[in-house]
């Protein structure tokens, strides 16, 4: 009935920890460094597609209203859709770093200055 008195709670719970760390296998990094790969290959799927889609819509929705106030029938639709895709289509390169922005092409307006700030 007597407990030795210091001794006390967070002592004996972090001996128990230090006990039950030491019995477990240790977890190897690589689980871990795959885990944190796979979560920003996922990560970077969402932002592509959600960049593609969402240059799709709004190439839909502009066609739409298009049609809708000028009657021109379904053409400013399938024009504006096609032009959306196409710009999806950019987003989603210049997300991945396939083609440069305008800001990174080489003698574009304000890349001559050696400060950077295009002035």
């Amino acid at each position: 009935m007597t407990e030795e008195p210091e001794e006390s709670l967070e002592a004996r719970l972090k001996r128990l920890g230090e006990d039950i760390k030491s019995k477990r296998p240790d977890v190897s990094d690589g689980v871990e460094r795959r885990a944190e790969e796979s979560r920003k290959g996922y990560a970077a799927a969402m932002k592509l597609s959600s960049e593609f889609i969402a240059g799709i819509v709004v190439g839909a929705f502009l066609g739409y209203l298009l049609d809708h106030f000028a009657g021109t029938g379904p053409w400013g639709m399938i024009v504006l859709l096609l032009l959306g895709f196409c710009a999806g289509v950019l987003n989603v390169l210049r997300s991945a770093g396939v083609v440069a922005t305008t800001d990174q092409r080489k003698g574009g307006p304000g890349t001559d200055k050696k400060d950077g700030d295009g002035a």
